[in-house]
């Protein structure tokens, strides 16, 4: 009788097992389902001209976190390509130096769509651009400004970069601009303008009247407060998370984050390890300190922490994020099999600042954004060919594929659309 009763205990626990994992392939391919499905944005991808030639482009499975086949691979519908300019000096030099930077950038992006691969990748201008595009069954890029200081004090700069493809600007970067204060004012409470100047003032109505969505993932909270109280259209948070997790200023607090629901904007939270879990990732940093000097070292590339990031030049930075990945990459494939690792930032990591938001602001101005190739990346959504993950965490949290399309790119489109509306409406008053 005890064989028996033992024999029985042995089958429900088999059967158990079975139902479970049924459970979790039912899951997984309703992931799948979705994320085919749905169109899928992520609206922060910086690059490096050096990528963007007839021998060496995105058309190739490249080191860089984003590119062609990566985003096939992970059902990357959109990438939005980064016309981004690091702070320098608000001189007329510096203006012009970083006007080369920015247009060499526009270029790149254009060469890319028009001349290397426009059999696969296509430059959108609207949300009706975008899900034409993703019909044909070709990837879809748009063009994001990370800093409006190559524009120099010339707003009419503003309807240039427009033409060129610009479909959000951000006024500051890591720096305060002739435009606005930034975040990083925050360290020693030193600050430029309090707030936005005024031409900073005369830049958000520029971009109301040409259809241009303020980007504030940079600039100080005063310019934050401003640029929502002037701004007659929906605002966007390009790259930002919740500063109720993790206190950086880089991140939003919770009335910044009712503001922008108020504005009926969206903020896209950013796959980055240290704007998600600080604690967790300095001490994970900490140990891959070592891993990744070590590699650096051995492929005779010049490796710096991200802490000393904002000393670089431009050339050390652009050189310094070229490689980062490759070395990344490879350190991560050595500590894998380590016991002693302390865990990483990850895709769970991210969505626990999805759901904090969709709880405080509501699912209509949430949206995923990652930072690749400028910093960002996770455990779990490491480049663009992981990007399924990211849906899978969404779908075992509950998220119903309306709710996803919607975090994944609908509301950005829907943001899209409304600033263009807006400014359509100016131009007929």
């Amino acid at each position: 009788m005890k064989y028996f009763a033992y024999l029985l205990s042995i089958l429900l626990l088999i059967s158990c097992a079975e139902t479970d994992k049924k459970v979790e392939e039912s899951l997984e391919n309703k992931a799948k389902r979705i994320h085919e499905k749905v169109i899928t944005i992520d609206t922060h991808n910086d690059i490096n001209v050096k990528n963007f030639t007839d021998s060496i482009n995105y058309s190739q499975r490249l080191e860089t976190q984003v590119n062609l086949p990566k985003m096939q691979e992970g059902g990357l519908d959109v990438s939005w390509l980064i016309v981004y300019t690091g702070q320098d000096t608000l001189t007329p030099e510096g203006y012009t130096k970083a006007k080369k930077n920015a247009i060499d950038k526009f270029d790149a992006i254009h060469r890319l769509c028009e001349e290397i691969a426009p059999d696969k990748i296509e430059l959108a201008l609207t949300s009706k651009d975008v899900r034409r595009i993703d019909s044909a069954g070709k990837k879809v890029a748009m063009i994001g400004v990370e800093n409006a200081y190559p524009m120099g004090e010339d707003l009419t700069n503003f309807e240039k970069y427009h033409e060129l493809g610009a479909r959000y600007v951000s006024l500051a970067h890591n720096g305060h601009s002739q435009f606005s204060d930034s975040n990083t004012g925050e360290k020693d409470d030193l600050w430029l303008h309090n707030g936005l100047s005024e031409l900073g003032k005369k830049a958000v109505n520029e971009m109301n009247r040409l259809g241009i969505m303020i980007d504030v993932s940079h600039p100080s909270k005063e310019a934050i407060l401003q640029m929502i109280q002037l701004s007659k259209a929906p605002i966007i948070a390009s790259h930002s998370s919740a500063r109720a997790l993790c206190d950086h200023s880089r991140n939003l607090d919770d009335e910044q984050l009712k503001l922008i629901k108020e504005n009926g904007g969206v903020v896209q939270t950013v796959a980055l390890n240290s704007y998600l879990n600080a604690k967790k990732d300095s001490v994970r940093r900490k140990y891959m300190d070592a891993f990744n000097k070590k590699i650096a070292d051995s492929l005779a590339i010049i490796w710096h922490k991200r802490s000393d990031f904002g000393n670089l030049t431009e050339a050390q930075k652009e050189d310094f994020l070229e490689n980062y990945p490759m070395v990344i990459k490879i350190a991560e494939k050595q500590v894998a099999s380590k016991r002693d690792a302390p865990p990483a930032v990850d895709v769970s990591d991210f969505v626990d600042h999805i759901d904090y938001m969709v709880n405080l602001i509501g699912i209509d101005h949430v949206g995923i954004s990652s930072d690749f190739d400028g910093g960002g990346g996770i455990e779990g959504w490491s480049d663009a060919s992981e990007t399924f993950n990211v849906t899978l965490e969404l779908v075992e949290r509950g998220y119903t594929e309306d709710e996803i399309a919607k975090l994944w790119g609908e509301n950005l489109l829907r943001v899209l659309d409304e600033v263009q509306m807006v400014a359509a409406g100016l131009s007929k008053s």
